[in-house]
């Protein structure tokens, strides 16, 4: 007799992008050259003072709980930073420490969220919204974003799909996999129809042509932001990250980190208030190499015959029109990786919305890409 499972497990989709990594390591163990342009992970070194800051707080046995928010002098740095790159004010006591930004996304949507509630969210979207708001038990409404319109989310449409059982708007600028960012007047008018705001601002920072991030903090106090080390910081590994929310939800979800967590790691909090204090240029020189290589991508996929109708304004992604080779996303993402060993992302685990679209990362070297291109141009004409 098969294991009863509860049922919300059963409704959590398989997170592809890790799918095809999983694959594209067994191929590695095998003795495979596999090309990863299939995960959102930088290349780079975490930031210098990262290692340092872990190092020495584990030395001087920094290994303890601490409070279940997150360590004082780090929310305190948390706040400062947000108001330096937002020009807003943040009380440090409106921010939750968590181990990654999907911990402040379970704890977030678990807070909002209960059985048949739903959750408004852009299409394509990051993979794991939808499955938060299942895990909750709640139902996601996926609201179309338009290419030809940059992606930007339809407020109209955001308003015709609310009800009274809708407790959040999902909002992430810059955006995975499309690197859209929201205009001020969006989030404006996403804030105005008086529903709390989610907003992922995790790539803030990694911008492009002249783009802006609005926070939703500059907008409303409504609003629980998501964000972290992993992107700016080249900290994955790490686990940090955290959410800044309405002083009302405090406690609430104060109690929930206590139940499900506990606390972060304190020697890595050591590390996100040492990179905080840091004043290097780190970011831009990585931003420096990640707009070098976004130009690359663009170009030799464009050339390639894939449809790029608009350019990512952020984070570090291309999200390519593939249907001229397979319009089964998955069947072509796992075709390129037998065949050209590249690995990419299927379009559908962005919603349906993305059937028939890869998603590429140019988290990875010049040379990586360059190699990958000349792979993908000896295996696509079989396939178109």
């Amino acid at each position: 007799m098969p294991p009863h499972f509860a049922r919300r497990t059963a409704e959590l989709r398989p997170f592809l992008a890790m799918e095809v990594m999983e694959r594209a390591f067994e191929m590695e163990r095998a003795g495979e050259d596999v090309i990863h342009l299939e995960i959102g992970e930088p290349d780079f070194p975490a930031h210098p003072a990262a290692a340092r800051a872990c190092i020495r707080a584990i030395e001087a046995g920094q290994t303890h709980y601490t409070d279940s928010r997150g360590l004082a002098e780090l929310r305190e740095a948390i706040a400062a930073d947000h108001g330096r790159r937002f020009e807003v004010d943040v009380d440090p006591e409106r921010i939750i420490v968590s181990n990654g930004t999907s911990s402040a996304m379970l704890l977030v949507f678990s807070l909002l969220v209960g059985e048949g509630d739903e959750v408004v969210l852009p299409s394509p979207h990051y993979p794991c919204y939808p499955n938060f708001v299942r895990m909750s038990g709640g139902v996601p409404v996926a609201i179309l974003a338009d290419p030809e319109a940059g992606y930007a989310m339809d407020v109209e449409a955001v308003r015709r799909a609310l009800t009274p059982r809708t407790r959040a708007i999902v909002v992430s600028s810059p955006a995975n996999p499309t690197g859209a960012v929201q205009s001020e007047e969006t989030m404006r008018g996403l804030a105005s129809l008086g529903v709390p705001i989610i907003s992922d601002e995790i790539y803030d920072g990694l911008l492009y042509e002249g783009a802006k991030v609005t926070s939703a903090l500059e907008i409303t106090d409504d609003a629980y932001v998501l964000d972290g080390f992993s992107k700016r910081y080249a900290m994955t590994g790490y686990r940090l990250g955290y959410a800044i929310v309405p002083l009302a939800s405090v406690r609430a979800l104060q109690v929930m980190q206590q139940n499900l967590f506990i606390s972060a790691n304190c020697f890595v909090q050591h590390a996100g208030v040492a990179v905080l204090r840091d004043r290097s240029d780190a970011l831009a020189e990585m931003l420096a190499a990640y707009t070098r290589r976004r130009r690359l991508l663009i170009d030799g996929l464009r050339e390639l015959g894939f449809v790029i109708p608009v350019e990512p304004k952020g984070a570090f992604y291309v999200f390519a029109d593939a249907r001229a080779f397979d319009s089964d996303s998955l069947r072509l993402a796992y075709a390129l990786l037998d065949r050209a060993k590249v690995g990419t992302t299927p379009g559908i685990d962005f919603g349906a919305a993305g059937e028939g679209w890869l998603r590429f990362s140019y988290a990875n070297s010049e040379a990586a890409i360059e190699t990958a291109l000349e792979r993908l141009a000896a295996a696509l004409p079989s396939l178109r």
